[in-house]
């Protein structure tokens, strides 16, 4: 089956196959224009989808944190009370006490609790003054997280209209594209993928205009551009490397040659009496 299909593409004339490459380049362009209509809006899409699951791990953060600063603060009223309570018991042995030894021991430990409880209550400013901080830091994220989800939910329906008005017509095309490329042969499909990955616009096969490349402009001399109309061989340009057509390779039934014809002697008729009337 496969060798059969080989066959069939090596039995194809040049100008078969060039006209191959032509119809499936004007086929991927019609893509790429589909494509092109969408913008930027994937990628906008993912990139706000991005930066949303960051400000999700963010806000789980910042409340982990926030979390973490109340336990902190209740631990540490905890423990002003378990000074406090001590403060007390202290107080009422000192009302007790048999010597000196004992009164100034009782003593140090009374000042001792108390200087625990200004440390705890340091402490608490300081983890209060954070959890504010954290706070306002949630807040602030909370309000970028709902506009981007808003933005991102403008862009997803935006998008979804757009491919819902071009997705039929896209898998039509990239149909085409498939069957189409099956009838060329592995050699010059592969180069041809190569040449249209390489192109900033996706041109990789270009007809010759007024005696220049459709790619990159260039002036293809005359005996070359003889060479492209009889379609005995693929030529490329020598200056951007896409494969060259004449424009004609497609029309079947003469038209536009006809067309191009009648438009080239209607424009010297135009010239004729233009040239008259100024000898006049």
């Amino acid at each position: 089956m496969a060798t059969t299909k080989k066959e069939k593409q090596q039995e194809l004339s040049v100008e078969e196959k060039l006209q191959h490459l032509y119809e499936l380049q004007r086929i991927d362009t019609a893509i790429d224009k589909i494509r092109t209509l969408r913008g930027e809006l994937p990628l906008e899409v993912q990139d706000l989808e991005d930066e949303i699951a960051g400000l999700e791990t963010r806000l789980e953060n910042l409340k982990t944190e926030i979390g973490e600063a109340d336990k902190n603060i209740s631990q540490k009223k905890q423990e002003i009370t378990k000074a406090e309570e001590l403060i007390k018991k202290y107080s009422e042995q000192l009302d007790n006490v048999r010597n000196n030894r004992e009164y100034d021991a009782l003593n140090k430990e009374v000042e001792f609790q108390k200087l625990e409880i200004e440390l705890q209550q340091k402490r608490i400013r300081e983890t209060q003054k954070n959890k504010t901080e954290k706070e306002e830091a949630l807040e602030i994220a909370s309000r970028q997280y709902e506009e981007k989800k808003a933005d991102l939910e403008a862009k997803k329906a935006e998008l979804n209209d757009i491919i819902a008005e071009t997705h039929k017509d896209e898998e039509e095309l990239m149909n085409k594209s498939e069957q189409l490329s099956k009838n060329i042969e592995e050699r010059l499909l592969t180069a041809y993928k190569r040449i249209r990955g390489n192109a900033r616009n996706g041109l990789a096969v270009v007809t010759v205009d007024r005696d220049a490349c459709g790619g990159c402009f260039n002036n293809i001399p005359p005996q070359r551009q003889l060479d492209i109309r009889s379609r005995k061989k693929i030529i490329v340009c020598e200056y951007c490397g896409r494969i060259l057509i004449d424009k004609y390779i497609c029309d079947y039934d003469g038209s536009q040659q006809k067309a191009d014809l009648e438009s080239a002697m209607e424009a010297q008729k135009k010239k004729g009496r233009r040239s008259k009337k100024s000898e006049e």
